[in-house]
């Protein structure tokens, strides 16, 4: 797995590429976490490179997206692929979190 982290204004994009699974989730949470410490209140999480993402992949984006509730800070992610957005059908994911087919739908209006 690997974690890109640009900006887009105010909101901090995160692409993630490979797998987000059992072995690679603690990476992801230590990172997103640190993000969340300096001050990114909104995140937008890119999938387009991500494989493949397992129910520790999922728990990942649902303590992002709870820790950022209280302070008014919003969690949205984009670009699922097939793989991946059949697992957030089939979890529910994809009614509980934000997502966007592209990017650019996801920074609009964020």
């Amino acid at each position: 797995m690997k974690l890109n982290t640009s900006s887009e204004g105010e909101v901090t994009v995160v692409k993630i590429e490979g797998n987000l699974d059992t072995q690679t989730s603690p990476e992801a949470q230590d990172e997103l976490n640190r993000l969340m410490d300096e001050g990114s209140q909104k995140l937008l999480l890119d999938f387009a490179d991500l494989a493949y993402i397992s129910s520790s992949g999922l728990r990942v984006l649902l303590s992002v997206a709870k820790r950022l509730a209280p302070d008014e800070g919003e969690m949205r992610i984009c670009n699922l692929n097939d793989v991946v957005n059949e697992v957030f059908e089939i979890s529910g994911f994809s009614t509980i979190l934000k997502v966007f087919p592209s990017d650019s739908e996801a920074l609009e209006g964020f």
